[in-house]
């Protein structure tokens, strides 16, 4: 009996241990995201799909510039300045190949909610010796992380997004990896055209509701957005859970007639479905890293400030 006790009690500790080793990394990679510049080259496969791309990151005082090429496929060219895009050629292949890994604001006892966070070995990408950090879903609203930081800068040499059984859903990988970079890297050729920042405006969080969320998804941010001065509005809120995200928008349809839609690609999930309330008619089209069953179930519970909708 004493002997089980102790064994339960060291169980227990390394338990302890593992969370805080796992949590220490994670705190490494969010300060690495603003602090260290870098250039490399990586590889990103989604569904079937790959492609190569090279990067620059520059880091100074209150200022993060990220240049990034597509090198093969489709010529694709972009600037980001503090996260915002700023300049393109080409069109947007993949926003999730834009975002990576980008930073986000990790609280790591919050996670550890909804991830079981364990450091699961080491492992060497790009030459670079490297610590693997295993992310496991609590629930079947969220995926799985295998992140493969760096053991010098604590940035992500490569990540997999993984489905309930384990299988790479999305990889993302260096092939080259360098710290440091200098200004001149991250300066746009001459076909990089600027952006144009679409109009926007803060709606408020009553604006909108949702019956059901999984749990530890919060609203981030919530706007109103037109791609053009003669476009109707549509809103677009976005949640997360540290780590996984999606965006919901609502867009009015008028007269126009739409088919649902139910798909999954890779690890994005896009549902659209009509929305009917007592100001018209809605499209309502959640998209994000989620199974298609969890967007679905959201899409559904979609409801407009006043409560007065219908399926």
């Amino acid at each position: 009996m004493r002997f089980l006790s102790f064994a339960l009690g060291v169980s227990a500790l390394l338990g302890q241990s593992a969370w805080a080793d796992a949590q220490d990394w994670l705190l490494r990679l969010q300060a690495a995201e603003q602090q260290t510049g870098f250039h490399g080259a990586f590889v990103y496969e989604r569904n079937g799909s790959f492609s190569s791309h090279e990067i620059w990151r520059h880091v100074a005082s209150n200022s993060v510039q990220e240049r990034m090429l597509q090198l093969d496929g489709p010529a694709h060219e972009t600037l980001r300045t503090n996260g915002r895009l700023t300049c393109m050629n080409g069109s947007l292949v993949s926003p999730l190949i834009e975002e990576r890994w980008s930073v986000r604001n990790l609280d790591t006892r919050q996670l550890n909610q909804w991830y079981e966070m364990r450091v699961a070995g080491n492992s060497r990408v790009a030459g670079r010796a490297a610590v693997v950090l295993a992310l496991i879903p609590r629930d079947q609203h969220r995926y799985g992380f295998e992140l493969h930081l760096d053991r010098e800068t604590a940035l992500p040499l490569k990540s997999l997004l993984l489905n309930e059984k384990g299988q790479p859903l999305e990889r993302f990988q260096y092939v080259e990896f360098q710290e440091g970079a200098s200004l001149a890297m991250v300066q746009p050729s001459q076909q990089c055209e600027p952006v144009e920042v679409r109009d926007s405006r803060q709606l408020s969080e009553k604006s909108w509701r949702s019956d059901w969320l999984p749990a530890g998804f919060v609203l981030n941010q919530i706007v109103e957005q037109r791609a053009s001065a003669e476009a109707a509005p549509v809103a677009w809120l976005m949640y997360g859970d540290g780590l996984a995200r999606f965006s919901i928008f609502l867009e009015p349809l008028g007269d126009a007639q739409i088919a649902d839609v139910r798909s999954q690609l890779g690890p994005t999930a896009t549902v659209s479905r009509r929305l009917s309330t007592a100001n018209g008619d809605l499209m309502v089209t959640v998209v994000g890293e989620i199974p298609v069953g969890t967007a679905e179930r959201i899409a559904l519970s979609m409801r407009s400030e006043s409560g007065n909708s219908s399926q």
